[in-house]
């Protein structure tokens, strides 16, 4: 990134070259971040590339497929003055244009390699879904960091949509609402359960899934989400995009901003709203926790939550 200080490695490290023949792959700075917990091994990990203007989009795909994480980021300098930064996106397959926990981990590392925005409570990251304000709050030594998900766009409610989900998944679902999709950047298929219980008790077929996100252009997966009792979550919520090569992804940023929007669209969301908390990745041990921010109006929808650093190093690829 241009005028970026870093911490852990000069730029002058970061950008020696090591020569093979006559191959000079450059080293860049390379983080791995847990998001949406605060214990390493927990939440969902993404894979952080700085200095990526080099790259072209045909090597960053090879790279994210490379990692084989549901998410790898690439961090470019912005191309507008309003941006702190910029970054891509991409899933083992494909690109995408926002997603929650890829850019929660992305922002957390760059908090921890610059110096310039270290201190900072506010930042404007730049992203193919746009300009996304990003805050930062702060509690004794805790961060939490909290991303403006792009505007909700909802498709209307469909009974055919109910009968499909219940058939890749295996499970009767609520009957209202109806099953729609939602598009925040990234566009999900999203269904409601009758409660957490039965969220938790989902047993895909993931064949079934597949075809069934397929059949709809540009949609990442099937999320479904039911209301807990447990005092430590308001929705239990769980994410599958097998169609992307992860069957169930372990805590998702864009899915419970796409919830969020389906309750507001179907009036569910004033019994939780201003300030919820969602539980994802029990079911695969990754136990991660979501917190949305948003009210029953027509207002910005935030996802948040905490990150934990679990590498730090250089990457020649």
């Amino acid at each position: 990134m241009h005028g970026a200080q870093w911490r852990a490695f000069s730029r002058a490290e970061l950008m020696t070259e090591s020569h093979i023949g006559d191959a000079a792959p450059r080293r860049r700075h390379y983080a791995q971040i847990d998001v949406f917990t605060r214990r390493a091994g927990y939440g969902n990990p993404v894979a952080v590339v700085f200095d990526a203007d080099d790259l072209d989009t045909a090597a960053m795909q090879r790279l994210a497929n490379w990692t084989n994480l549901s998410e790898t980021t690439f961090v470019l300098a912005p191309s507008v003055a309003q941006a702190d930064f910029r970054l891509r996106i991409f899933t083992p397959r494909q690109e995408l244009p926002f997603a929650g926990h890829p850019t929660l981990g992305t922002a957390h590392a760059v908090l921890d390699a610059r110096t310039d925005l270290a201190k900072r409570d506010a930042l404007v990251l730049e992203c193919a879904a746009g300009l996304l304000p990003l805050r930062v709050e702060r509690t004794g030594g805790e961060r939490r960091l909290f991303v403006q998900a792009p505007p909700a766009r909802l498709e209307p409610p469909s009974p055919i949509l109910l009968a499909d989900c219940e058939h890749a998944l295996g499970a009767a679902l609520a009957q209202a609402p109806l099953p729609r999709l939602v598009d925040v950047g990234a566009r999900w298929l999203v269904a409601a359960a009758r409660d957490a219980r039965e969220v938790r008790a989902l047993r895909p077929d993931f064949a079934r899934v597949a075809a069934l996100t397929q059949r709809h252009v540009d949609v990442v997966g099937l999320c479904v989400f039911g209301r807990e009792d447990d005092a430590d979550a308001a929705l239990a919520v769980r994410a599958f995009c097998p169609a992307d090569g992860i069957e169930e992804d372990p805590v998702t940023g864009s899915a419970n901003a796409a919830i969020a929007a389906f309750l507001r669209a179907s009036g569910g969301l004033a019994a939780i709203c201003p300030r919820y908390r969602v539980s994802q990745g029990r079911e695969i041990g990754r136990d991660g926790h979501v917190e949305v921010r948003a009210d029953a109006g027509d207002g910005p929808i935030e996802i948040g939550g905490e990150c934990v650093t679990c590498i730090v190093g250089t990457l020649t690829f």
